[in-house]
């Protein structure tokens, strides 16, 4: 399980959805690169409008813009990991904003290897399952 906690630096980079790398969404390759790099986590977050260097706005408003809309991968980890994973985003990004921030994380936790085998199992580790409304299954989520 990755640890993190103190100073760390962010990484955000604003591509369009339909940016790509060798016939594959530019964002999948960042997310991948980023996992086989051990870094501590990534995600991406898929605008619903924006506009970049080009001026052109995109928007989920307007039909004929709405097949290129803005997607921000954001990555955390310490400065170092961070800064060897850069050259990797020159590589990748030819058209696109990389921006990098100082942050603090205050809480990161993952699922143990035990939790993990045991949310496979119905009803999670208790082995049953939720059944009275707005009980909490095994996973933490409200039955209906």
């Amino acid at each position: 399980m990755t640890r993190l906690t103190g100073r760390a630096l962010r990484v955000t980079v604003f591509i369009g959805e339909n940016d790509t790398w060798h016939h594959k969404p530019l964002y999948a390759e960042i997310v991948h690169r980023a996992h086989a790099a051990g870094l501590a986590g990534a995600s991406v977050f898929r605008g619903i409008e924006g506009f970049g260097a080009s001026s052109r706005i995109h928007t989920t408003r307007l039909l004929s813009l709405s097949e290129d809309l803005p997607v921000a991968v954001v990555i955390v980890d310490t400065e170092a990991r961070v800064r060897d994973f850069l050259p990797q985003l020159d590589e990748l990004v030819s058209e696109g904003l990389v921006t990098v921030d100082d942050c603090e994380v205050i809480r990161y936790v993952g699922r143990s290897s035990e939790a993990s085998d045991a949310s496979d199992v119905p009803g999670g580790s208790t082995g049953r399952q939720s059944g009275t409304p707005g009980e909490t299954d095994g996973k933490g989520k409200n039955s209906l």
